[in-house]
């Protein structure tokens, strides 16, 4: 995993190195441009004698004749570049929304699961090669990513991008070990059957440790249940935290809890400070789910404003 993000990082570094092909001088690219006609043509509708912006772009498409001959084919990899593009973009973003509003972070504090891990991985490596096709394809110059709408937009959704992945990659190279080492703490009881709030936490059901959680001062065993697959309840409650304020909040009483094996107590109530390895990921999960809406903002502003 280590050796496939830092390819990754490589493959990003040389696309956004990648040369630009010429546009074609028509209304869709001064839409894709942000500029009027008069930007190219003296006549401010278009059409007719150029200007010396407009000579010199024409004689910039003149050195690539060349271009023509392969028009055909630079289309079809331009739309096979940008379905491939939309379709990891959904996937991606859609795995995103699922794990920090539905998961919640928690899910994976305990160690980052591997299957998220690979489709966030693929996403970004497939992501990041067909945003440099695309962007061969549509930027002409260095002048269009620093003057135009479009180029400043795509300018920041690609800082936004490389943002989520060296955040990923500092996840998962740094602190996913750390956050596995502690899954890999030797998990006992106590004698006396009490635990603290960080001892409790190793108990959360996952790779076949006990599913415990602590409600109203008291330790419940919910290991054999059908509903706490994983040590996780609904998608949102996870064992290994105490569950007093949560459980409230539950659609069925108090018996549900109270019908589960109770092993032991909780030695203290006091909210534990979760490490800095641990904020820093809480921090980084939100940072990118942040990213997330505002990437959907600014195709929003390139397709509708």
């Amino acid at each position: 995993m280590k050796s496939l993000l830092l390819s990754l990082l490589f493959l990003i570094f040389a696309s956004l190195a990648a040369p630009a092909l010429p546009a074609s001088a028509t209304e869709i690219y001064a839409q894709q441009t942000g500029k009027s006609c008069d930007a190219c043509h003296v006549d401010p509708a278009g059409g007719g004698e150029l200007t010396k912006a407009g000579k010199e772009f024409a004689a910039a498409r003149a050195v690539k004749s060349e271009a023509t001959q392969v028009g055909a084919a630079g289309k079809v990899v331009r739309f096979a570049a940008g379905y491939l593009h939309m379709l990891i973009a959904i996937l991606w973003f859609g795995t995103i929304l699922y794990v920090h509003l539905v998961l919640k972070p928690a899910y994976a504090a305990g160690g980052l699961p591997r299957g998220e891990v690979k489709v966030g991985v693929l996403s970004m490596v497939v992501m990041g090669i067909t945003g440099a096709i695309l962007t061969h394809f549509r930027v002409t110059s260095p002048d269009m990513l620093l003057h135009t709408r479009f180029g400043v937009l795509l300018l920041i959704k690609i800082s936004l991008y490389l943002v989520m992945v060296f955040s990923a990659a500092y996840v998962v190279l740094v602190i996913g070990p750390k956050l596995k080492g502690k899954r890999r703490e030797p998990v006992t009881l106590p004698a006396g059957k009490e635990l603290t709030l960080d001892q409790l936490s190793s108990f959360d059901g996952q790779e076949g440790r006990p599913a415990y959680f602590a409600y109203e001062g008291k330790l419940y065993d919910a290991s054999a249940s059908r509903l706490w697959k994983g040590g996780v309840h609904m998608g949102r409650h996870h064992s290994g935290e105490d569950l007093t304020e949560a459980l409230k909040l539950a659609p069925h009483g108090s018996d549900k809890v109270l019908g589960m094996p109770e092993v032991g107590i909780l030695a203290d109530v006091t909210p534990r400070k979760a490490p800095l390895h641990e904020r820093v990921f809480f921090f980084m999960a939100y940072m990118n789910l942040t990213i997330v809406f505002l990437i959907v903002l600014i195709l929003s502003l390139w397709r509708w404003a």
